[in-house]
């Protein structure tokens, strides 16, 4: 098993510039007045793509070789992962089959099919997206991209942190996490901070992880709006990186996350999906005593539809 470090995330960056997009810090003084904390919010949500996860795949495709790119890449993911690896394969010029959740919001599966690629849709229930995608990369002798226990993957996430360390130091840093891989990169990239996974409240894996000494699996079935943040387990290398460097999870109800998404909306003038606020949601009314702290927080995402968005403003 590969661990990447600080310099895997660094040639990342090197691999991804001019394709992933740096984005901006953003500040907001009823954020600091609401937690008494120097806030400032990593918008993910303008990435290329709409989420972070832009970062990854294009470092794990530029790393294939020519050859291995000829023939073609597969994914499997709820959604940003699609988009991601989607993208990246059009603009490689390359072939993409990416295994979907047949109830992913109807946003992401009209915007991996638009990017050209092959969607194959799954049950999350009652069917393996790992044995699926891992069948079809077989059949088709595609690179299976994954979409966090991979450490090209792993490693490109972690530009995320690199860029918030080019411009604060923060003390505490907000990562939505589900399988880990971006919490892990950022963790990489920043290892003076204290990092805090934020997981929805009842798919909790992560804090039982950290608490037992062992990757722990959610029951199948358990719902949230955030639907990027519902993977069974955390992988592999991510967890070996989360329990030297993660302090805590914290789990966030849905109902916090439209208030924070309603809240990014209304103070910073950005549209942020469930589980791009879950981190918000967590620095908003997480139970965490930021007092005086620099806190960075990361809005992994801006793929919602109408319908959801509406929803949260609503509330």
């Amino acid at each position: 098993m590969m661990i990447p470090t600080i310099e895997d995330v660094k040639a990342a960056a090197k691999r991804i510039q001019g394709i992933a997009v740096r984005t901006p810090l953003l500040r907001n003084d009823a954020l600091d007045a609401h937690t008494g904390a120097k806030i400032f919010v990593k918008a993910e949500c303008l990435q290329r793509g709409g989420a972070f996860k832009m970062r990854g795949a294009t470092n794990a495709i530029a790393a294939l070789s020519p050859e291995a790119r000829a023939r073609g890449v597969i994914a499997f993911s709820s959604g940003n992962h699609a988009i991601a690896v989607s993208t990246a394969a059009k603009l490689f010029g390359i072939e993409a089959t990416i295994v979907m959740p047949a109830d992913a919001p109807k946003i992401k599966l009209e915007t991996t099919r638009a990017n050209g690629a092959t969607v194959v849709t799954y049950d999350r229930v009652k069917e393996s997206r790992e044995e699926i995608g891992a069948r079809i990369a077989a059949e088709k002798g595609a690179s299976l991209i994954k979409p966090f226990d991979d450490p090209f993957v792993i490693a490109g996430q972690g530009t995320c942190g690199l860029e918030i360390g080019e411009e604060i130091s923060p003390d505490i840093v907000f990562v939505p996490a589900s399988g880990g891989g971006l919490s892990a990169g950022v963790a990489l990239a920043l290892p003076g901070a204290r990092i805090i996974a934020v997981e929805p409240q009842e798919h909790n894996d992560i804090a039982r992880t950290l608490e037992s000494g062992s990757i722990q699996r959610n029951a199948p079935g358990i719902r949230s709006i955030c639907d990027g943040l519902l993977t069974e387990q955390m992988g592999e290398i991510p967890y070996a990186i989360a329990r030297e460097r993660f302090e805590m999870a914290v789990g966030v109800s849905d109902d916090a996350v439209r208030r924070a998404m309603k809240f990014a909306f209304r103070y910073l003038k950005v549209v942020l999906e469930p589980s791009g606020a879950a981190s918000l949601a967590a620095a908003l009314e997480g139970g965490v005593d930021l007092s005086g702290k620099t806190v960075a927080v990361i809005a992994s995402g801006g793929n919602v539809d109408a319908e959801t968005f509406t929803q949260a403003l609503t509330a």
